[in-house]
C-alpha cells in the first residue's frame, strides 16, 4: 500500500491545528472585495444601480361576462421605475386588459398602478404609482452602442422568485419578434442570459447598469435563446405614450427587410447610410402603391432623414407623417429616384 499523506498524519498528530487556526484567521481578515473576480465585481456593481427599481407585477382580469369581477383571472410580470416620480416601463402583454394592476417595490411596499399608455405592437406599456417621495429608478442607456458579446444581465421575478439575477452576454442584434397584435417588432435584442415566465417586463442591463433592453420572450423548447425589446425603441414608444396615450403611427403599406448597400452605390449616390430597406411587399391601394413604390426598391430616405433599417423607417412614420405628402427617397436598379406619396394613419 503506498503511503498516506502526509497532512493526514499532521493531523493525526495535532500538530496541524494552530496552521489551520491561522490560515482561516488569515482569509477571514482579508477584505471580501479582494476574493471577487472581475466578472464578479462588474456585475454586482451593475445591480447596485438598477436593482432596486425593478418591481414586481400583478394583474386582476376580468373574464367574459365578469366584468367588474375582482380576480376572475390573475397574471404577473416585472418591471422597472425609470423617473422619480413614478413611472414605470413592462411589456404589454403583462398588463393588457387588466382591470387592476398592483406594483410590489423592492422594499415590499405594494402601490395601486394606473396604466398610461399600451403598445401591443411592440409589447411595451407605461405604468405609474403615486408616492411622496422620490422613488429608485434605472439609468435608460443606448441600445445602438451594443455590441454582441458584450455582458448582459437580466433581473426580474420569474415564477414569482422576486429579484432574480441571471447573466449572459449580447447573442445578437437586429432580430425580428412577432408582437402580440401580430405586428413584427424590429430591432430586437437576443441574449443567452436565461429568462422564465415571469421574467417579461424586467430590465436588461449592461455592465454599467443602464437599461438596455426590456425582456420579452423566449423560445419554447429552446435553450439559451431569449429577447429583449431596445431600449432605444422603448423610449420612442415612452415619448408616443407620454404624449397621446397610445402609439400614433403613419402607414405607407410596405413590408421590407433591412439590406446592405453595396459602397460604390453609397459613393455614387452620395447615401448617408451603408443600409437600407428593401421593399419586399407593397399592399394593393395603400400610400405606396398609389406613389409608384415597386417591391425591390431600397427605401434610404424620407423627407431627406436618412432611412438605414426598418427601425429608422418605423420612427420616422410617426405621427407627424399622418395625412401629409412626404418625398421617399429609393434605389430602382441603377436609379435614384423621389416618390410622393400620402402616409395615412396605422389603425391596428
Amino acid at each position: 500500500m503506498g503511503s498516506r499523506p502526509a497532512f493526514i498524519d499532521d493531523l493525526a498528530r495535532g500538530t496541524s491545528g494552530d496552521d489551520i487556526a491561522g490560515t482561516a484567521s488569515n482569509l477571514s481578515g482579508q477584505d471580501d472585495d479582494a476574493l471577487l473576480d472581475a466578472y464578479s465585481r462588474t456585475v454586482i456593481g451593475a445591480l447596485e444601480h438598477v436593482q432596486q427599481a425593478v418591481v414586481f407585477i400583478s394583474v386582476d382580469r376580468s373574464a367574459p361576462g365578469e366584468t367588474g369581477r375582482r380576480g376572475a383571472r390573475g397574471g404577473s410580470g416585472s418591471g422597472f421605475l425609470f423617473t422619480p416620480d413614478g413611472y414605470l416601463l413592462t411589456n404589454s402583454h403583462v398588463v393588457h386588459g387588466a382591470t387592476s394592476v398592483r406594483v410590489t417595490l423592492a422594499d415590499g411596499s405594494t402601490h395601486e398602478a394606473s396604466i398610461v399608455g399600451d403598445d401591443p405592437s411592440t409589447d411595451l406599456a407605461v405604468l405609474r404609482i403615486g408616492s411622496a417621495e422620490p422613488l429608485p429608478h434605472a439609468e435608460l442607456g443606448e441600445s445602438s452602442k451594443l455590441r454582441v458579446g458584450q455582458i448582459a444581465i437580466a433581473v426580474g421575478n420569474p415564477l414569482g422568485l422576486a429579484q432574480t439575477v441571471t447573466t449572459g452576454v449580447v447573442s445578437a442584434l437586429g432580430r425580428s419578434l412577432r408582437s402580440i397584435s401580430g405586428r413584427m417588432i424590429y430591432d430586437v435584442i437576443q441574449t443567452d442570459a436565461a429568462l422564465n415566465p415571469g421574467n417579461s417586463g424586467g430590465p436588461l442591463v449592461n455592465s454599467a447598469g443602464q437599461v438596455v433592453g426590456v425582456n420579452t420572450a423566449i423560445i419554447p423548447g429552446a435553450q439559451a435563446i431569449c429577447f429583449a425589446t431596445a431600449i432605444d425603441t422603448a423610449k420612442w414608444v415612452i415619448m408616443q405614450l407620454f404624449a397621446y396615450g397610445r402609439v400614433r403611427r403613419a402607414h405607407i403599406g410596405v413590408a421590407g427587410t433591412t439590406v446592405p448597400i453595396p459602397r460604390k452605390v453609397q459613393r455614387y449616390f452620395e447615401l448617408p447610410g451603408t443600409t437600407g430597406v428593401r421593399v419586399m411587399e407593397v399592399i394593393k391601394g395603400s400610400p405606396a402603391a398609389e406613389g409608384g413604390v415597386r417591391v425591390d426598391d431600397t427605401i434610404v430616405a424620407i423627407d431627406g432623414i436618412p432611412v438605414d433599417g426598418i427601425d429608422a423607417l418605423q420612427r420616422t412614420l410617426d405621427a407627424s407623417r399622418i395625412d401629409r405628402v412626404v418625398e421617399m427617397t429609393v434605389l430602382r436598379l441603377t436609379h435614384k429616384l423621389v416618390l410622393r406619396l400620402t402616409p395615412v394613419e396605422q389603425t391596428n
